[in-house]
């Protein structure tokens, strides 16, 4: 009799984990539908390009007449957004010298419409806005650089002929230094 409840007992368990099972994968599928949904709609009412990784790569490697000034930031970090001014102003005194400012936040998806888009409209940024949504860093930082640790601001400086990282922060002076190794 003893063995009978036993067997008994592990088949009703047995039968209530797996409907438990099942129960939690739907739910957890439902709730993933919904944040995918809830992102895509963020995407779509995005003003800028959202890329991932491979997308944006390219961007790193253009072999054309331009040299190329690609600034991560995020709108969360201070130096980022004491340093904008800078590129801005580079921007508006080099864009007419095929130098390229392409400014890549790194803001969190709920930022995009909360913090992103009202700093740049504020500020009047003029430069090329993108975001860079990939949430594998490990992978894409050495990427950019074998010298990137990670954090920002980071610049790549970059034309056909030369490339040069900077993990840290510019003044308008240092920046203008370091474009006119590129532009001469």
């Amino acid at each position: 009799m003893n063995r009978l409840f036993i067997v008994l007992a592990v088949l009703t368990l047995s039968f209530s984990c797996k409907d438990k099972k099942v129960e939690d994968k739907v739910v957890a599928e439902s709730t993933m539908e919904k944040n995918q949904t809830t992102s895509k709609n963020v995407e779509s009412d995005v003003k800028f390009p959202i890329y991932d990784f491979d997308a944006f790569e390219p961007l790193l490697h253009k072999d054309d007449d331009n040299t190329y000034v690609i600034n991560f930031w995020a709108t969360w970090c201070q130096p980022c957004i004491a340093e904008m001014p800078h590129f801005e102003q580079v921007y508006a005194e080099q864009k007419d010298n095929n130098v390229k400012v392409i400014l890549v936040n790194l803001d969190m998806p709920n930022m995009w419409k909360s913090r992103l888009e009202p700093y740049v409209e504020k500020k009047n940024i003029q430069s090329e806005v993108v975001i860079l949504d990939d949430p594998k860093q490990n992978v894409w930082i050495p990427k950019v650089s074998e010298e990137w640790g990670g954090a920002i601001p980071a610049t790549l400086i970059y034309n056909k002929d030369k490339r040069s990282f900077y993990e840290r922060g510019f003044t308008y002076e240092e920046l203008n230094q370091e474009l006119s190794k590129f532009t001469k």
